[in-house]
């Protein structure tokens, strides 16, 4: 009678079956019990994990964004200094002064230091 007993418990640890597993039987255990603790921290650490990946994804993204924006501005600017170099050129200052009308005429004494 005692070794039916003992050969009980041993046929109920063996019983996991899908339907268990599922019905979350196993987690009734005493291996889960006792490491409840710690599947709690693997579980804090993979939520960790899958926001801080989540995150980064987000910031590259809008790194991407800005270096696209920067380049515009960038070809923008020198779009810019271009047409500003263009239009202070001395032959165009002359010629622009010329159509006006304006009194004003180009300096035949060179430019000299005053000390």
């Amino acid at each position: 009678m005692k070794e039916k007993k003992a050969e009980q418990p041993a046929s109920k640890k063996k019983q996991t079956s899908f339907k268990s597993i599922l019905g979350g039987d196993i987690l009734a255990t005493d291996f889960f019990r006792r490491q409840m603790k710690l599947l709690i921290l693997i579980m804090v650490f993979i939520i960790f994990y899958i926001h801080n990946r989540y995150a980064s994804q987000q910031q590259q993204i809008e790194i991407d964004k800005l270096k696209k924006e920067l380049i515009d501005i960038k070809y923008d600017a020198l779009t810019r200094n271009s047409e500003l170099m263009e239009k202070s050129r001395q032959s165009r200052i002359e010629n622009y002064i010329s159509t006006t009308g304006s009194t004003l005429q180009t300096s035949t004494n060179p430019p000299y230091l005053v000390k």
